[in-house]
């Protein structure tokens, strides 16, 4: 963590070093009228290297310091080192390191961006491209892996007692060992291959030999590279839709992760909802177990960034039973980000438009200690509130004996102080009380 710091000192210090210089420099361009081509060539270089400095500075892990091999993000939304947060997080670590947050779940969603960004930085300026793809012990796989590998996802065609044995080493190797995650597109027609076993009859016909391939399916999703491949298979997609609705609940919350992690891609986001997988999930979380409703909001909550899947799910009555869960006092930090996803949709805001859902979120405001969650809560009631006079009357008279808004006004992140502002300036026209 020290050389971290450093590191991060040292490229705080350059970057200094290149505005002040940057600025000498732009100074003389303005000021004199005969400044030539050298000097405009230098301040080039000069904005040439701090976009340099100021990209490595995104690219290294807030952790290890060091430029990125395989950058993931936490539940918090920061990216991290794959190798650098899980060593944090099998230490005990329930927290983000920057943020300091709790994790509403310790899953590491592969960030292709930023790993598209470091690879293109790193080709383009002659430097080797971190590696993203080791074993736990730093070794590369070896031929006799990949041999041993294939022979496994061969005796998916064999015995059900083959079959079962290799599904549970499969599922162990690629939970265990990166390495084989990233070589398993290697041979032929693996995906077929792999789920076979769950096409030829009913999928969940035997439940354990279907949990332990789904989830050898959602440890192949943790490699970016991997996603488009699976996508792109015509089983893949339905296979773990299906998998949602039936199976051990292990599978189910693992299909759901997976789905999860392949809508990190709009046009993914599309099909999957196209495919028919909001029902499932929505299925997931209305039954409310408490290892897999987490993930099937965490799954819902990416789908939603499609305007069309938001749709859905409000149609399938999620909002009711969204609202029913969050007073129930179940996930209410996940569940209120959910809701205010899906506030920005018209036919939402309709059915969030009742005294008991405003006077709920104020209350869940004044009582809850997550910044995140206060400002999803007055997100909401912005969307649902600011035009409708009745339910600003609503806060402006809660206003007066508890000062919620006001108090989110003072002390919110950015974004609550500015939408708790906006309501309040609305209210202050309305009615002659100040919150």
């Amino acid at each position: 963590m020290a050389e971290k710091e450093e590191s991060s000192a040292a490229g705080g210090g350059r970057e200094e070093e290149l505005k002040k210089e940057l600025q000498s420099v732009v100074k003389k361009i303005v000021d004199e009228d005969n400044y030539g081509t050298e000097i405009t060539l230098k301040a080039i270089s000069i904005l040439s290297d701090l976009s340099d400095t100021v990209l490595t500075k995104k690219f290294r892990c807030p952790i290890s310091g060091e430029i990125m091999g395989d950058p993931v993000v936490l539940s918090s939304g920061l990216t991290y080192d794959r190798p650098s947060i899980q060593k944090w997080l099998n230490e005990g670590n329930l927290t983000c390191p920057q943020s300091k947050g709790v994790l509403s779940h310790t899953i590491l969603t592969p960030n292709c961006l930023v790993r598209k960004l470091i690879s293109s930085w790193c080709k383009g300026h002659g430097v080797a491209v971190p590696r993203s793809h080791q074993d736990t012990n730093g070794e590369i796989i070896t031929e006799f892996d990949r041999l041993y590998f294939n022979s496994l996802v061969t005796e998916m065609f064999s015995s059900l007692t083959d079959r079962k044995e290799a599904a549970k080493e499969l599922r162990r190797l690629t939970t265990a060992a990166p390495s084989y995650r990233a070589v398993f597109f290697e041979f032929t027609d693996p995906i077929s291959r792999l789920i076979g076993p769950l096409l030829e009859g009913s999928v969940d016909s035997d439940p354990e030999l279907q949990e332990d391939l789904i989830t050898t399916f959602m440890n192949l999703l943790v490699d970016c590279d991997n996603m488009k491949l699976v996508a792109d298979h015509p089983d893949a997609i339905p296979l773990l839709i299906k998998s949602v609705e039936f199976g051990t609940i292990e599978t189910r919350k693992n299909a759901a992760v997976a789905l999860s992690m392949l809508s990190s891609d709009n046009d993914r986001r599309l099909m999957i909802g196209n495919a028919g997988a909001p029902m499932p999930l929505f299925q997931l979380l209305r039954e409310g177990h408490p290892i897999a409703m987490k993930e099937a909001a965490s799954a819902i909550l990416n789908q939603c960034v499609e305007y069309s899947n938001k749709e859905k799910f409000i149609e399938l009555g999620a909002v009711k039973v969204l609202l029913e869960k969050i007073r129930e006092g179940k996930l209410v930090d996940e569940l209120i980000n959910l809701v205010a996803q899906l506030s920005t949709h018209p036919k939402a805001v309709n059915e969030l438009s009742e005294l008991d859902t405003v006077h709920c979120l104020l209350g869940i405001i004044r009582e809850t200690e997550s910044e995140r969650t206060k400002e999803n809560c007055v997100a909401i009631l912005y969307n649902v509130c600011l035009n409708d006079v009745g339910l600003l009357k609503v806060i402006w008279t809660e206003g007066i004996e508890h000062q919620t808004l006001a108090k989110l006004v003072d002390t919110g992140t950015a974004r609550a102080k500015r939408k708790a502002t906006a309501l309040a300036t609305k209210i202050g026209k309305l009615f002659p009380t100040v919150l």
